[in-house]
């Protein structure tokens, strides 16, 4: 199948040990600043906030939650901004202005029940270490801080805001067998509208 083979060639780089971690992830949490955004803060006149978010990143939240991967966001930032956006998303949970997120971490495992190898994170800087160490796949943008990506599983080929989170999201689901059944049912949607 031609889809199958463009999947199969977009991630040839990832090693198998990457795979084996990937297939067992049923929550993917996410630091969002340097993450779905580019780490910038824009206020204007009035002291609104303003982030860009990429609308690739969202469009695959709703697939992963079908697909029974949760998804969440642990920010260390207090931002209506990030608030309405994961509402908007529909996450499974959210902490804003979290100052030491390995204790939250711990408290979002034993509230879910899951192991740390069940779990996948996204983070870019220090704040994110305690979480990074911890879990089964941890992965980091191509513009995290050089000291943080040692600690990464993964290091995206995308830097923060530019379709990171997009990335892992595809490829945790490839990696259960199910990107190329979405892309093929939504295919066969359009085609039976025709």
């Amino acid at each position: 199948m031609e889809t199958e083979k463009v999947i199969n060639d977009e991630y040839s780089h990832i090693s198998e040990g990457i795979w084996e971690r990937a297939a067992k992830i049923k929550l993917i949490i996410t630091d969002i600043d340097g993450v779905m955004t580019d780490g910038g803060i824009i206020y204007d006149d009035q002291e609104t906030e303003l982030k860009k978010f990429n609308v690739k990143d969202g469009l695959i939240v709703h697939h992963l939650r079908r697909n029974k991967i949760m998804v969440g966001a642990i920010t260390g930032r207090e931002s209506p901004v990030v608030q309405n956006r994961c509402e908007e998303l529909k996450f499974d949970f959210h902490y804003h202005g979290v100052k030491n997120k390995g204790k939250k971490f711990l408290e979002v495992l034993e509230t879910l029940e899951l192991q740390a190898d069940e779990v996948a994170y996204i983070g870019d800087d220090l704040v994110d270490l305690p979480i990074l160490t911890r879990v089964g796949f941890a992965i980091v943008p191509q513009d995290a801080l050089a000291y943080v990506k040692p600690y990464a599983h993964y290091i995206s080929r995308f830097a923060g805001g530019k379709g990171v989170f997009r990335e892992i999201a595809d490829l945790i689901l490839h990696s259960k067998g199910a990107l190329v059944p979405i892309i093929e049912n939504l295919c066969q949607l359009e085609n039976d509208k025709k």
